[in-house]
C-alpha cells in the first residue's frame, strides 16, 4: 500500500470539496443567509488537504489495492466534512443525523431524517441537493476531470468508484474519458433545468429537482416531493430524465460518435427499457381502480418505476398505500437497479441477465452433461473470472444485507419497515414502505442504526468491496511489519 499516496490523493479530493461548498455558499449569501456555516469546513478543509497534499510522494504508483482504499476514504471523508454545514447553521442540531443525511446525499440514495425540508435554509438546500449531482457521477471523477492525473492512478479509481461489473476507457487518457462523462452529464443536467423552467417551475426548484434526477438521489426542497406540484408535465418531464440518466453513459459517447449500432444492439439497455415497460404495465393495470382512469394510473406508474428502478426515490405520490401486487413490484426493481455505468444504484441490469443467463447455462449442462456451452453477453462470451465476479459480487452483497438486517432488526420496526428500509440505503433508493415510505422518513431509527444505515448506503454505493477492503486486517498489519523491518 501506498499510503503517502493515498493521502496525497485524498487530500486533493478535500481541496475539490472545499471548492465547491463555495456554490452553496454563494446561494446562501443571495438569499440573505450567513455564509459562516460554509466558511468554517471550507478552512478546515483546506488546511487539512493542503496538509495532505502539499508535496507529491516520490513513489506515485497506486494500484487496484490503493485505488480501492482511496475511494473508500475519500467518501467517508467528504461526507463527514459536508455534514458540518448542516450543523453550524442550525438545520440539522445532531451531527450523527447530518452526517446521515450526507451519506445519503453523496452516495444519492436520498434517504432523509428530516420531518419536514421547507424550512431549511436555502443554502443547505442546495448543498443537500448538490451532494446528488457531485456523487451521482462520482467524487473522484469529478476530481480527476478537472485536476490533471496520470492514466495509471486513474483507471484504478475509476473501476472502484464507477457502480457496475466493468469499467473502460471511452478514449485513450483516462482525463479525457472523466472530462467526456462529466460533459454529458452537464449538459443532459443542464436541459433538463431548462424544460422545469418552461414548465414554470422556480429556477431554485428546478436546480434541486435537476440535481436530484441526474444523480438519480430523489432530495427535494417540497415536502411532498414531486407530487408537490401536482402537473402531469413534471412528472413527465422529471420520470424520462431518471430513466435517461439509468442509461450506461458509454452508450451516450456512443451516439456522440454516431456508433447508433452499439446503442441498438446494447443487451443491457433492451432489457432495461423491458423491465420498466413490463412494470409500468403491470402496476397500471393495479392500480387503475384507485384512479379511475387508464392515463392517470400510466403516468404515476410510470413515475414511480422510473423513480425506483434508478434508485432516484421521488415520489409523485404515496405509493405506500398502493395494493401489495404493487409494492411488490417496486420492492423488486429496487433490488435490480439501473444499468451499469450509470448514476443508479442497486444490483444492476447487466449482473441480473448475466446471472440469469448464467443460471441456465448451469442447467442446460445438468441436463446435457457434454454440452459445451458459453454464457455471453453484449455480443461477447464471458470469462470464468467474469462469471465469478458477478456470483462474488452477489455472495458478499447477501452476506452484507443479511448481517444488516439482524443487526437493524434489534430496533423492534415491524419487518416491512426494517427490511425495505435496509433495501433502499444499501441499493441507494431513498424511500422505503411503512414508517420508512415516500411520506415518512428515517428519523425513529437510532444514532447507532442511522450509523449502520450509512454504512450501508456506502457499501452500496461503491459496489461493497473498497468499503469492506478498510477492515481487511492484512492492509494495516503490511504496515505495521514495514515499520518493524525498516533499519
Amino acid at each position: 500500500m501506498n499510503y503517502q499516496m493515498i493521502g496525497y490523493v485524498n487530500g486533493r479530493i478535500l481541496l475539490t470539496e472545499a471548492a465547491l461548498l463555495a456554490l452553496p455558499m454563494v446561494v446562501a449569501l443571495l438569499y440573505g443567509e450567513s455564509a459562516v456555516p460554509f466558511l468554517i469546513p471550507i478552512a478546515a478543509l483546506v488546511l487539512t488537504g493542503l496538509a495532505l497534499s502539499f508535496r507529491q510522494p516520490k513513489r506515485t504508483a497506486l494500484y487496484a489495492r490503493d485505488g480501492l482504499a482511496v475511494v473508500a476514504l475519500a467518501w467517508i471523508a467528504v461526507s463527514a466534512f459536508g455534514a458540518v454545514p448542516f450543523v453550524l447553521s442550525g438545520d440539522i442540531p445532531s451531527y450523527v443525523d447530518a452526517f446521515f443525511e450526507t451519506v445519503s446525499g453523496f452516495t444519492t440514495t436520498g434517504a432523509s431524517i428530516l420531518t419536514a425540508v421547507e424550512p431549511l435554509s436555502r443554502g443547505g438546500l442546495f448543498w443537500r441537493s448538490f451532494t446528488h449531482w457531485v456523487g451521482g457521477m462520482g467524487v473522484l471523477v469529478f476530481v480527476m476531470a478537472i485536476l490533471p492525473m496520470s492514466d495509471g492512478h486513474g483507471m484504478h479509481l475509476l473501476r472502484a468508484e464507477v457502480p457496475g461489473p466493468s469499467v473502460g476507457k471511452l478514449v485513450s487518457r483516462m482525463s479525457d474519458t472523466a472530462k467526456i462523462l462529466y460533459g454529458i452529464y452537464f449538459v443532459m443536467t443542464v436541459i433538463e433545468i431548462v424544460l422545469l423552467l418552461l414548465g414554470g417551475m422556480p429556477l431554485f426548484d428546478s436546480c434541486i429537482h435537476a440535481f436530484g434526477s441526474a444523480g438519480t438521489g430523489g432530495f427535494s426542497c417540497r415536502n411532498l416531493s414531486v407530487g408537490a406540484y401536482n402537473s402531469p408535465y413534471f412528472d413527465i418531464v422529471i420520470g424520462i430524465f431518471m430513466l435517461l440518466f439509468g442509461v450506461n453513459f458509454n452508450l451516450y459517447y456512443f451516439l456522440l460518435i454516431r456508433r447508433f449500432r452499439d446503442v441498438f444492439h446494447s443487451e443491457e439497455l433492451r432489457s432495461y427499457l423491458l423491465i420498466v415497460t413490463a412494470a409500468v404495465v403491470a402496476i397500471a393495470v393495479d392500480i387503475v381502480h384507485i384512479y379511475g382512469s387508464a392515463a392517470t394510473s400510466l403516468r404515476h406508474a410510470f413515475f414511480q418505476v422510473s423513480s425506483i428502478i434508478t434508485t432516484t426515490g421521488y415520489s409523485s405520490v404515496d405509493f405506500n398505500t398502493w395494493p401489495t401486487f404493487s409494492k411488490a413490484i417496486l420492492v423488486v426493481l429496487m433490488f435490480v437497479g439501473a444499468c451499469a455505468g450509470s448514476t443508479g444504484g442497486g444490483i444492476k441490469v447487466a449482473r441480473v441477465v448475466i446471472l440469469i443467463k448464467a443460471s441456465y447455462g448451469d442447467m442446460r449442462r445438468m441436463l446435457h452433461p457434454n454440452a459445451v456451452s458459453t454464457v455471453r453477453f453484449e455480443g461477447k462470451p464471458l470469462t470464468d473470472r467474469n462469471l465469478r465476479s458477478v456470483h462474488l459480487f452477489l455472495t458478499v452483497y447477501i452476506l452484507v444485507f443479511t448481517v444488516s438486517f439482524l443487526l437493524l432488526s434489534l430496533e423492534q420496526f415491524d419487518l416491512i419497515t426494517t427490511f425495505t428500509a435496509l433495501t433502499a440505503c444499501i441499493n441507494n433508493i431513498g424511500p422505503g414502505l411503512e414508517l420508512v415510505g415516500p411520506m415518512g422518513n428515517f428519523a425513529a431509527f437510532s444514532p447507532w442504526s442511522k450509523l449502520l444505515l450509512s454504512f450501508n448506503m456506502l457499501v452500496g454505493r461503491l459496489e461493497i468491496f473498497p468499503t469492506l477492503l478498510l477492515f481487511a486486517p492484512s492492509i494495516w498489519k503490511r504496515r505495521l511489519l514495514s515499520r518493524k523491518i525498516a533499519p
